[in-house]
Order: structure tokens, then sequence, then C-alpha cells
């Protein structure tokens, strides 16, 4: 080794990592990754991951053939080959922004300048955080919210204030404390709706006052309905674009929570803005400046946007929505009969839901991720800690999932905590 001048010895480089980049800290992946790693090597039982949402591992959750025809057409046509405008194929973003128009009840409908294509609504996410990252200001999250907004927020040093969701009222917003929260500076207020990772479906009305409150505060909402219309309660899916016409709403949504095709990553950000704010206060310019120094998603998946929202027939929605709406009873009633485990209401939409621990009820158990270490080395069962969404001493269970291998978990995890349950 060569050890001129101490070149072998780390204070002699100008560099080091970058130390805010601890995946466990602030991403899903990170958390799940310390759990894979926690597993048992001598359990010869099937590990069932419960813990993210994407459902492709289990045979009954397949995308359905006419997406992939439409992907080998596009692939096939060599009409997708090269490098896409930054903003986005044209007809795709036609076809979305027909899509979503269908949605509103309203008169106001979208055209294809409105939509911007994202690699997934991760980038849509990220581009959003990226637009609004002004010097002091900041942005309302929920809480327990999707960790990637306040991990992209971390790295533009874009300030997040958290509101609450309330269990007891079917995990709505806190609109106090979000008015409480706000001042000068804040930019936005995000909602998630279905919600991941609470399993709501908010009513038209809380929108409304949503959307009547962020309003008044002069920001703008942001919208990730990456869950719409994964719908299984009496609550119907209402977008946040049907307020536009009070408050700008920046949609993010993507292909991969509905179609079940999370690894195609294609993804968009749309601007609803009937009123021209957007435009009037540079955030519109703003996202194209942002798409230009980022990268886009693939070509041909954008090419077969079309023909993927044309042909995909309500059938296979319905059926993938029934299986989920089944395993969703199973789940909250199964649930009912595990000591220390409570889940306020049984979830109306996405595919996850939160649950309580009761640690008084536990031994041996510190905290939510305690928990979830012990039942992944113990069980072979993963689920995400609550603390990775912001809320202590709770777990997210993603129940879109095979019956038998939902079974099976629930089995396991009743196991695991009569075995951990306080002795009288």
């Amino acid at each position: 080794m060569d050890t001129i001048n101490g070149s072998d010895h780390p204070k002699h480089w100008k560099f080091e990592g970058n130390k805010d980049l601890d995946a466990a800290a602030i991403s899903v992946r990170g958390v799940l990754n310390m759990l894979w790693q926690n597993l048992s090597p001598n359990d010869e039982r099937p590990t069932i991951v419960l813990g993210c949402g994407d459902p492709t591992q289990f045979p009954s959750y397949r995308t359905n053939p006419a997406s992939v025809e439409a992907v080998a057409d596009a692939l096939l046509s060599f009409e997708f080959n090269s490098y896409p405008p930054t903003v986005g194929v044209p007809q795709a973003r036609r076809a979305i922004a027909k899509y979503l128009s269908n949605d509103l009840i309203s008169s106001y409908k979208l055209s294809e300048d409105d939509v911007y294509l994202t690699v997934g609504c991760t980038q849509a996410i990220d581009v959003t955080i990226s637009v609004l990252a002004r010097p002091g200001a900041n942005i309302l999250l929920p809480r327990p919210g999707y960790p990637q907004y306040a991990a992209r927020a971390a790295q533009e040093k874009l300030e997040v204030r958290h509101f609450d969701l309330v269990p007891e009222k079917g995990w709505e917003v806190d609109l106090d404390s979000v008015e409480a929260l706000a001042d000068n500076n804040t930019a936005a207020i995000v909602i998630v709706n279905p919600s991941n990772p609470c399993g709501s479906v908010y009513k038209y009305q809380h929108l409304k006052k949503i959307a009547e409150t962020a309003r008044r505060l002069g920001i703008l909402v942001i919208a990730d309905e990456v869950y719409g219309h994964l719908v299984l309660g009496s609550n119907p899916f209402v977008p946040m674009a049907e307020f536009a016409s009070l408050v700008p709403v920046l949609t993010l949504g993507s292909i991969s929570k509905r179609w079940i095709v999370p690894g195609w990553r294609l993804g968009w950000l749309v601007t609803n803005d009937p009123n021209g704010i957007l435009k009037k206060t540079g955030i519109v310019e703003s996202i194209k400046n942002c798409l230009d120094i980022t990268c886009d998603p693939a070509t041909f998946i954008q090419g077969a946007v079309p023909q993927i929202l044309e042909k995909s027939n309500e059938e296979f929605f319905s059926n993938i929505r029934n299986i989920m709406r089944e395993a969703a009873e199973i789940l909250y009633e199964r649930l009912k009969a595990i000591p220390g485990l409570t889940c306020p209401q049984k979830p109306e939409g996405s595919m996850v839901v939160m649950v309580k621990l009761n640690l008084q009820l536990l031994e041996d158990i510190v905290d939510d991720v305690d928990f979830c270490l012990k039942l992944a080395r113990e069980e072979s069962v993963i689920f995400l800690p609550g603390v990775a969404v912001g809320l202590k001493n709770w777990i997210r269970i993603t129940f879109a999932a095979e019956l038998s291998s939902l079974d099976d978990a629930l089995g396991r995890l009743r196991a695991f905590c009569k075995r951990h349950a306080k002795k009288p």
C-alpha cells in the first residue's frame, strides 16, 4: 500500500460520505433492508413481506394483458427509441389529461400542457419539493405520512412542519393544527388520498374544507393520488382537482398501484390551475426547468400509456379491488383477536393500514422497531415500523397479498403476540 505523505489515512483526503443520507433513517427501503438482515437463517418457512406497497410477488396481483401488449406494441413500433421531450411524449400527456379529466364532476378539464411525465410518483415528489425549496420556505406534511417528502425536503433544506391526522376521525386532517403551523413562509400542504399509510379515503366535504383552508392561507395543495381509485369502502375517490377553482392543486400520480406495475416507473405531475395562479407565481416555469436537468421515464413506457389507459377494462380493476376488499376484511377481523394490537378502522382504500401497539400488554418489546425486528427474526414476517412514517409505536401492514399468505402471516403474528404477552 502506498503510504507516501500519509495518503493511506482518511484525514489525507478532502472528501467523505454524506452522513445525511442514512437510508434507514429516511426511507421505507432502508428500514425494510434492515429487517431483511435480521431474519433468522434457521427458519425454513417462507418469508412473508407485508411492509411495502408492491404486491407483485403474489400471483393474484398481476397487471392486465392489455397493458403488457401496449408495452410490446410500443417497442415493436420502433417509434419510441429516442430521448423523449423532457416534459413527456405528447400523446401520453394527452391521454393522461383525458384520463384524469374523466374523474372531474366540474366543467374544468385538463389539457396536455398541464401534464408532466416523471419516473414514477417518486420523481414527481422530488420535482415538486425542488420547485418549492426557496430560502426560508416551509411545507406542511401529514403525520403519519409517506417519508419521501420529508427526506427530499431535508436534501433541499426546505423546512418541514407536521400536522396531525386523527385516527378517531378516519385519519382526517386536523385543520386547527394546519392553521397553527402555517405562516408567511409556508408554500404548500401535502394531502395523500387514498391514504398511505392509513388506508383511509377522504369524503368530499373534508377535501373541500382542506381546499378552503389552503385558499385562506394562500398556499397550494399537493395532492398525492398515487392510490387513486383503489377504494374498498363506501367513500368514493374524489380528486383534489375538483377544488382547483378555490386553490391551485398539483396532482401527483402514476400507473404503479392501480395497474400493479411499480417497476415500470411511469408517473405524472399535473397542474390544476384554472385561474392561472401557478403560471403567475413561476411554478410552471420552475417545473419545466427542473425537468430539463433530471432523468425521464423510459420512452417506450410513455409510448404505451395511451393504449394502457384506453384498453384496460373495468373487470381487471374490479377483480383487484375485490381481492383487496376481502383481504382488508380478513385483516381487520383477525387483528381484533390479537392481544396488544388495535386497528382504529377497517381499511377503506390504498393497500396499507396503520395498527397501534399497546406495549403495556407486551413483554420484552421496547418499541415498534423492536417489535418488527423480533417479529422478523422469530416468525419471518416483515411489517413496517410506524416510526418510518412518523408515528412511533404503530406498525404499517400491507394487506395487498395472496389471501393464503395473509392468513399465514396473521397466524404467525398472533403466535408472536401471545408469546410476548405479559403474564397476569
